[in-house]
């Protein structure tokens, strides 16, 4: 059984460490701390610094903490427009990272990739795990897909979707 398609246009390709990429992915952090950075009193070179530093101990822990996952790059009709990183233990998958860009979000976008991830999940049996903080809107879309709370990590919730049996294919 293969991952169902996605939306027209909506592609995935693995990141690279070129120069363009790397913008991007810092990018797309610094959207995810937007809302927490305009509230301190930095300067925007303060504020770019602090992303670039986050987003560099992130990017580093990801690729030592995960190397054999998958790091892609989200392009619309050839143009990137976000991020989703996923590992593929034997034992489950586990959602890593989903960003897309402010403007492209709730179009149903991460619902598809989203829903490529549990489609694989479910032909292998397998549960999908993911970290969330618990203010985030995105929470709404991970309950309609499944996904229940099953342990607080503080400023984080893990969520999981059990694993699923696939549908048959009709006779």
């Amino acid at each position: 059984m293969s991952p169902p398609s996605l939306p027209d246009g909506l592609t995935r390709r693995p990141a690279t460490d070129s120069a363009a990429d790397m913008a991007l992915l810092c990018h797309l952090y610094a959207t995810t701390r937007a809302e927490e950075l305009a509230m301190v009193p930095w300067s925007d070179e303060q504020k770019d610094l602090f992303v670039r530093q986050q987003f560099h101990a992130q990017h580093t822990y990801y690729h030592q903490t995960w190397p054999d996952a998958a790091y892609d790059i989200v392009e619309l009709c050839g143009q990137p427009i976000g991020r989703i990183y996923v590992d593929l233990p034997s034992d489950g998958i586990q959602l890593m990272e989903i960003t897309l860009l402010p403007e492209l979000r709730g179009r149903g976008l991460g619902t598809a990739l989203i829903q490529q991830v549990l489609t694989l999940a479910d032909t292998r049996q397998q549960p999908v795990s993911l970290f969330v903080e618990a203010h985030n809107p995105a929470q709404r879309l991970y309950a309609r897909l499944g996904f229940v709370f099953t342990e607080d990590h503080g400023v984080y919730q893990l969520l999981t979707r059990p694993a699923q049996t696939p549908p048959s294919p009709a006779a």
